[in-house]
């Protein structure tokens, strides 16, 4: 197990880059992650996988909430995908050794893998592969992520010296209708983190009192949590989790 990199649990990270459509900086963009750095936080990205089995930057599996296409991000080729602009900005979609070259070390990268697969089953690996291929050599203070704890697994394999972690929340059939309960019951415990080497877990904010999570930390497991978007949010979140990751606020930086 590779230790998660200090400022993963000091340094407020971006979520999906410092990201303001009104300033011309979409989510995931190229522009927002700059502005990320510029303000010394570290960033929190996702990862989609292209028709060419590439690993793009981008949240969604559709286009059509983030960009004026629509249709799976799964079936455009990382070129295609390149010349669609997002929208609220003037560049298109990035891959990530793009967004890596950009970063180049300089703050805590944060990698989230999307689930593939959509039941968070055994994966094919190919996401896992583009990724590890595209972190080798890099050079900095990354961690890639997943909720689908097979994913994180195949990231031991592929890149064991990067520090991994899980995704975790209360799987609530509200938040999560189409997954199987039993599914939903299973992940609910993160019955995977010592199997997958993890050393953190990236929870919802609005389970962090979740005894599982104590146990974890007990453990030595960082807790960093998802999404903070208010000062009033970070003080009430900050009682539970090592780090926040954060969107429309500025929060104080570490002393």
């Amino acid at each position: 197990m590779s230790a998660l990199p200090d400022g993963f649990r000091r340094i407020p990270l971006a979520h999906r880059g410092l990201h303001d459509v009104t300033d011309g900086r979409p989510e995931n963009s190229r522009a927002g992650i700059a502005a990320a750095i510029a303000a010394g936080y570290g960033i929190e990205i996702d990862l989609q996988l292209s028709r060419d089995n590439q690993a793009i930057v981008f949240h969604d599996y559709d286009l059509g909430r983030l960009t004026a296409e629509k249709g799976p991000v799964r079936q455009r080729d990382a070129a295609d995908l390149a010349q669609i602009p997002l929208l609220g900005g003037d560049e298109g979609i990035p891959d990530l050794p793009q967004i890596l070259d950009l970063v180049a070390g300089r703050v805590p990268l944060l990698i989230e893998l999307k689930d593939q697969q959509g039941q968070m089953g055994a994966s094919c690996g190919t996401l896992e592969a583009a990724t590890a291929a595209a972190l080798a050599g890099y050079v900095g203070p990354v961690a890639v992520m997943s909720f689908n704890p097979d994913m994180v697994v195949q990231m031991a394999q592929l890149a064991p010296d990067t520090p991994r972690g899980i995704v975790t929340c209360a799987y609530t059939p509200e938040d999560w209708p189409l997954l199987r309960a039993e599914t939903r019951a299973r992940l609910r415990d993160i019955p995977d983190y010592e199997a997958s080497g993890a050393c953190f877990v990236s929870h919802d904010i609005d389970d962090l009192t979740a005894p599982r999570l104590d146990t974890l930390r007990a453990k030595g497991a960082a807790i960093l949590c998802w999404t903070v978007r208010s000062p009033e949010a970070e003080a009430e979140a900050r009682k539970h989790a090592d780090n926040i990751t954060f969107e429309r606020y500025l929060p104080d930086h570490p002393a």
